[in-house]
């Protein structure tokens, strides 16, 4: 089974919803259903809360700023790369401006900073540790084998811009 499957030609508007419908999914699985499991488990061990005051506007204000990063790379990525931001229908044409300009992955960076944004909001440091390791499973796990499809199919514009 191949990990990478280039997006099948289609009309942009059939991309942004295709990676609308993988954000919702992601959203809901990764920033509410998982989180909420690990603040349980957390309340069951008698976690610690952080006690701070500034927890109110941190988290949410923090979560908006990545979503907006999040939101805007994905537009960019189904628009410009005529894909999804997901292997099993990656971008057909390489993206190296907007959000990705500045941040060869900035949903990775969007979605570790929702993460740990949902824990402070949730006052679970559990659950920011839950996004710290998602994070490090992305750098240790993920990251390599998409930058070894990267380099394959855009060979020379993605080693410059890398």
């Amino acid at each position: 089974m191949k990990l990478f499957r280039v997006a099948r030609p289609a009309a942009t508007s059939r991309h942004v919803v295709t990676t609308a419908a993988q954000i919702v999914a992601f959203w809901a699985t990764f920033l509410w259903f998982l989180p909420a499991v690990v603040q349980h488990l957390g309340e069951r061990l008698g976690e610690a809360s952080f006690a701070l005051p500034c927890l109110g506007w941190l988290g949410p204000g923090l979560f908006a700023f990545a979503s907006a990063l999040g939101l805007a790379s994905a537009w960019w990525m189904s628009t410009r790369g005529r894909g999804t931001p997901l292997p099993m229908a990656t971008a057909r044409e390489f993206v190296g401006s907007g959000p990705y300009r500045w941040l060869r992955n900035p949903m990775a960076l969007a979605g570790i900073a929702q993460g740990v944004a949902v824990g402070l909001w949730r006052d679970s440091p559990l659950v920011v540790l839950y996004a710290t390791a998602g994070g490090l499973v992305w750098h240790f796990v993920a990251r390599p084998p998409e930058e070894t499809d990267l380099v394959a199919r855009f060979g020379e514009p993605y080693l410059a811009y890398r």
